[in-house]
């Protein structure tokens, strides 16, 4: 069969502005003959089956043909916030939001419409929009809805009377058999936990006199619970999951699941990996139902109806698994707060005939591809099972909205933008129309957008140390990069190694340019080492010494001889075991500043014994820090007033502590003339 000619997958979307219709591959296009409704519409959806389109806006429900774009049905009901279909779409179910008629009774917001002549069927109240819509059974005969202590069945062709209901007191939800009939009406019912007695989910098969339970499961810690069937209608999922985890391992809270069959069998499955379960799902065969658990990075395994392990993945940051409409390939994912990486599997199915002579399946997966995709809030599958879409949506992210289309061998096939993106669903088609070989077909051409976004996409930036953003695009200052990078050599205060790069492995030298004079980094000294100001080798020779560098040299100096004098046999008596006070700076480098060492004490300060001048130059030269920190603080009060003083003589208003602050200046300056310091 043709590219031309082969049937086309097709997807829906709703934007801040219209709902359109777009043909997948191969046309990639949208549907010639749809008029796309423009305004605020609120919701849209396709039936089941396919057959039918139908949007919403505040005025009406439309219900159009998705093959050819007409407009078929018009129903006349005003502002619809919810739609929804009958599995062969015969029926169009609506709700509104829920109201009170002029006589003080509720307003019936659930109401049922026959799909091709608009004709109302019947009108319910609904006050609750979770779980609003009814349940049909596969032939569409029969239909069901929860009410307080009660599920409730009607025939949907004569929907005003209760045919049979389920006496169940305090019952919360249920899920109807995907196969239930007339002759097997299959139901999972849930009773919520309450005052300290266990959640339960009961199993019933519903007849026409009685209601038999076919198995039951009880369980705590159950805030909120899903009921998944597998297609087949054979065994049933319960996740259950609390609000918060009293242990405090999770934020999450804690998660469980349980698998009940209508054989009678039920038990919890066990998983071998701590953490919350981020999600589960059945293979569309009904054979398996695969698990993303445990704290990050998660696990993913695979499991048969009696609970036995299948297959499981190597750990990652994932949290998403769907299998494809064939069963042949899985995507395991990681969205939300995680990168959007999304891995392809095949998977395998052989046939193993065992000692006793019994055959045995066994499942194994190959990864294909992995699919970076970004900020995804929507990945399904298509129904020809080669194709992954991938959405980004409001109002989770109001910003690169648009929809993607890859291919199983992680190809972009098509890429649509758009500046407000609401909801994007495939449309239903039976597996039927889509056969996939047994040799996976390569990827076909992208189209044309595909191939513009690959080309114009920025190559993604290697990860790094963090940068502040008025550093970002700079070259990294020497002082912050590793001597192997260039940088400074290492120096160690704590006598380790100088071959030691920062302590880990061997030094590998600076890098140097093949008949280029080596570079020095600004203050290293040549032959290494770090030279700082008026403190390396040659720097006498370089130039005059700074007035602050030659008040550092003069105290090294006198650090030197008082070492030496303690060190001596007659050094200071005061000091014993040559120990002598020393000044500790906050780099270790002892580069304070401080005024001369010859100035004498201030008049009438207490004299003690007297001391060496090695004893004594080492005293003063920690003195000399603090009257420096003084000085310092004065200069800089000093400056504060004649600020102030300038604004006051531009008119500007004061407040009192400011004016008394000029007031202080006279005292400033003494204070700065008797440390030596004129201002």
């Amino acid at each position: 069969m043709s590219a031309s000619s082969a049937p086309s997958a097709q997807f829906a979307y709703r934007s801040l502005k219209t709902i359109g219709l777009t043909d997948a591959y191969p046309k990639y296009s949208d549907v010639p003959t749809f008029v796309k409704p423009e305004g605020n519409n609120r919701c849209c959806t396709y039936s089941p089956d396919g057959r039918w389109f139908a949007w919403a806006s505040p005025e009406s429900v439309k219900v159009a043909d998705p093959t050819t774009g007409q407009v078929v049905t018009t129903l006349p009901v005003e502002n619809v916030h919810e739609l929804g279909f009958s599995p062969r779409g015969s029926y169009v179910i609506t709700w509104q939001r829920p109201g009170k008629n002029e006589d003080g009774s509720g307003y019936k917001n659930l109401i049922v419409w026959k799909t091709e002549s608009a004709e109302r069927v019947v009108a319910f109240v609904q006050k609750n929009q979770s779980g609003w819509n009814l349940q049909y059974t596969e032939d569409e005969k029969y239909c069901a809805r929860v009410v307080t202590n009660e599920v409730q069945f009607f025939e949907s062709s004569k929907m005003e009377t209760v045919i049979r209901r389920i006496n169940l007191k305090d019952v919360s939800d249920f899920a109807l058999s995907p196969k239930a009939s007339e002759d097997n009406l299959i139901v999972a019912a849930l009773v919520p936990e309450r005052k300290g007695q266990p959640a339960m989910v009961k199993i019933f098969k519903v007849e026409a006199e009685k209601q038999t339970v076919l198995t039951n499961k009880s369980f705590y810690k159950s805030d909120r619970v899903q009921l998944n069937w597998n297609a087949r209608g054979t065994a049933l999922l319960v996740f259950t999951q609390t609000d918060a985890d009293k242990t405090g391992k999770s934020y999450y809270g804690e998660t469980n699941l349980y698998l009940m069959t209508l054989t009678g069998n039920d038990w919890r499955v066990q998983l071998d990996k701590e953490g919350p379960i981020h999600d589960v799902t059945w293979s569309t065969d009904s054979s398996e139902f695969a698990v993303v658990y445990g704290f990050m990075p998660a696990k993913t395994s695979s499991f048969d109806i009696a609970g036995k392990l299948r297959w499981s993945l190597p750990t990652g940051p994932r949290n998403t698994v769907v299998y494809s409409p064939h069963a042949r390939l899985v995507l395991v994912a990681g969205f939300g707060n995680l990168q959007g990486e999304i891995d392809v599997y095949k998977r395998h199915i052989r046939h193993i005939r065992t000692k006793s002579g019994d055959i045995q399946e066994e499942c194994m997966m190959t990864k294909i591809t992995t699919i970076h995709s970004s900020n995804p809030s929507i990945c399904e599958w298509s129904p020809d099972g080669q194709h992954i879409l991938t959405a980004t949506t409001s109002p989770r992210l109001r910003v690169d909205n648009g929809v993607m289309i890859w291919h199983y061998t992680g190809s972009l096939m098509y890429k649509w933008d758009t500046e407000e993106l609401y909801h994007v669903c495939w449309r239903p088609q039976p597996v039927s129309l889509f056969p996939l070989p047994h040799a996976l077909p390569p990827a076909p051409t992208p189209h044309p957008s595909a191939a513009s976004h690959v080309a114009k996409a920025a190559p993604k930036a290697a990860g790094g140390a963090y940068r502040p953003p008025q550093l970002r695009g700079s070259a990294t200052p020497l002082h912050f990069k590793r001597e192997d990078e260039g940088g400074a050599p290492h120096i160690y205060a704590n006598g380790g190694s100088p071959n030691v790069v920062n302590g880990f492995g061997r030094g590998r030298g600076r890098r140097e340019v093949p008949g280029a004079a080596p570079a020095l980094p600004p203050g290293a000294a040549p032959g290494g080492g770090v030279s700082l100001a008026g403190t390396g080798t040659g720097a006498d020779e370089a130039g005059p010494l700074s007035k602050t560098a030659l008040k550092n040299k003069k105290k090294r100096e006198a650090a030197k001889k008082a070492k030496a004098d303690g060190d001596a046999p007659n050094g200071n008596p005061n000091a014993p075991n040559g120990n002598v006070p020393r000044s500790r700076s906050r780099n270790g480098h002892g580069r304070s500043r401080s005024r001369d060492t010859n100035e004498s004490s201030p008049k009438g300060a207490p004299t003690g014994p007297k001391k060496t001048d090695a004893s004594q130059a080492a005293v003063d030269a920690g003195a000399m820090g603090a009257e420096d920190k003084k000085v310092r603080g004065l200069l800089k009060k000093l400056r504060a007033i004649d600020e102030l003083k300038q604004r006051l003589a531009k008119g500007e208003k004061l407040e009192e502590t400011q004016l008394k602050k000029i007031k202080t200046e006279d005292g400033v300056r003494k204070e700065l003339e008797a440390l030596g310091v004129n201002p």
